[in-house]
C-alpha cells in the first residue's frame, strides 16, 4: 500500500519525465496517471494525496533535491 513517503519518489519521477521541471498541476496529473491504483488502495491517502504532495515537495526542497520554492508559489517545480 502506498504511503506519504512514496510521494517524494513519485514527484521526482514526474519531474524527470518532464525534463526536470513542471508545474505542480502537471506533477499531480503524472502521479494520478501512473499511480491511480496505488492511491485508490491507500486508504486515507486517497483523500489527501494532493495536499500531501505539496508537503513532500517541501521535504525534497529541504533535502536539496528540488529548487527553492518560487516566490508566491508560482512557477514550476524543478529538480536541482
Amino acid at each position: 500500500m502506498a504511503t506519504k513517503a512514496d510521494l517524494k519518489d513519485w514527484i521526482v519521477d514526474a519531474l524527470k519525465a518532464s525534463g526536470g521541471r513542471a508545474p505542480h498541476i502537471d506533477v499531480a496529473k503524472y502521479i494520478w496517471a501512473n499511480h491511480r491504483d496505488d492511491l485508490e488502495a491507500a486508504g486515507n491517502l486517497f483523500y489527501t494525496w494532493q495536499y500531501d504532495m505539496r508537503w513532500a515537495a517541501d521535504r525534497l526542497r529541504r533535502e536539496s533535491k528540488l529548487m527553492p520554492k518560487p516566490k508566491g508559489d508560482q512557477g514550476p517545480w524543478q529538480l536541482t
